[in-house]
């Protein structure tokens, strides 16, 4: 008997206080906001009203993964931001690498919402930073997680998708979406 009364007690002090106040009215203006800014209901940073009332309908530009060459970045610059898909090829020519990248531009979308970025390293001459510490030979796809370790090699091309299905299974990108417990 106690127990079903804790229970009650609990589940009515969990309601919150009664609501005497009659709804707002939805004509009338809202006192505790400034004319210019509107609130957004999902509760995001408000939403000024010039942006919303804007006469030439945006559209949206597609998500591009960012594409950066390997002389102009280190792999220290994306540790816990991004995840580098870093593509390795010994010429510019290779059929291999051509078909990476065409892949990687048409699957952009899925590797910008897993924060990815592309690192392109067709230069072995130059022996790049990402050079001296993967070692790659030939043709090489290299997935690196937020953390910097090496995730994934692979000697040759592979799909957006399974590459997104690579990501979401680590660790890091679980915690990320919220699942602690094994994908399927």
């Amino acid at each position: 008997m106690k127990l079903k009364f804790l229970c009650f007690v609990m589940a009515l002090s969990a309601m919150g206080p009664a609501r005497d106040a009659p709804p707002p009215d939805a004509d009338a203006p809202a006192v505790d906001q400034p004319d210019k800014v509107r609130r957004n209901p999902a509760r995001l940073p408000p939403i000024a009203q010039s942006s919303i009332e804007a006469d030439d309908p945006v559209e949206p530009a597609a998500p591009e993964a960012r594409f950066l060459a390997a002389a102009d970045v280190a792999p220290d610059d994306f540790l816990w931001s991004k995840r580098p898909v870093v593509v390795f090829a010994d010429t510019e020519g290779d059929p291999a690498f051509a078909e990476q990248i065409d892949a990687l531009q048409r699957g952009a979308a899925a590797l910008d919402a897993r924060d990815a970025v592309v690192v392109i390293d067709t230069d072995p001459a130059a022996n790049s930073i990402w050079r001296q510490q993967f070692h790659p030979r030939g043709f090489s796809l290299l997935l690196i997680d937020k953390d910097g370790q090496v995730k994934i090699r692979r000697p040759s091309p592979w799909d957006v998708r399974e590459i997104g299905r690579a990501i979401d299974r680590l660790p890091l990108r679980r915690q990320e979406i919220g699942r602690g417990s094994r994908l399927r």
